[in-house]
């Protein structure tokens, strides 16, 4: 489970504070967990998730999975794999089923994932990561520029009746 203290905004100045923010979170994690990140191109989406994978001890490298739906990363540490996945490129959210993922024995990680998470996951967690805008966002060569960044980090669980 991410820890409660990291509930809320953060303020992360280079790529190294997205992934030692992502080691903090990594682990704490465990089998069952779901993430979802959420930020436009370039935001540091794989960036946080390396740093997860790290705290968790799953095998790399961890790379963006927009071609390929998902990847797993078997632990190294007889821990939870690590199934990062991108709904970006899914026609529907519904699709997201079709992968037939192993959400209880897995942590899993989700880019894009808003609106395919409530349809396999009764709590996650929710990361928006925020990028300044300006006039380089069109230019790929400007996407990963070490710019500050600010991760909103929140969670959703079923309401008590």
């Amino acid at each position: 489970m991410v820890p409660h203290d990291v509930l809320g905004a953060h303020d992360i100045a280079t790529s190294a504070d997205m992934e030692r923010l992502g080691r903090s979170i990594g682990s704490a994690l465990a089998a069952g967990d779901v993430l979802v990140l959420t930020g436009p191109l370039g935001a540091g989406k794989t960036t946080l998730t390396r740093g997860i994978a790290d705290g968790l001890g799953v095998r790399g490298p961890v790379q963006s999975p927009t071609f390929v739906i998902a990847r797993t990363h078997p632990s190294l540490t007889g821990g939870a794999p690590l199934v990062h996945a991108d709904a970006y490129r899914l026609s529907d959210p519904a699709e997201f089923e079709d992968l037939d993922l192993d959400l209880e024995a897995s942590v899993t990680i989700i880019e894009w994932g808003r609106e395919a998470v409530s349809l396999i996951a009764d709590e996650w967690w929710d990361i928006e990561i925020e990028r300044p805008v300006g006039e380089t966002d069109d230019d790929p060569e400007n996407l990963d520029l070490d710019a500050p960044r600010r991760v909103v980090i929140a969670h959703h669980a079923p309401s008590a009746l």
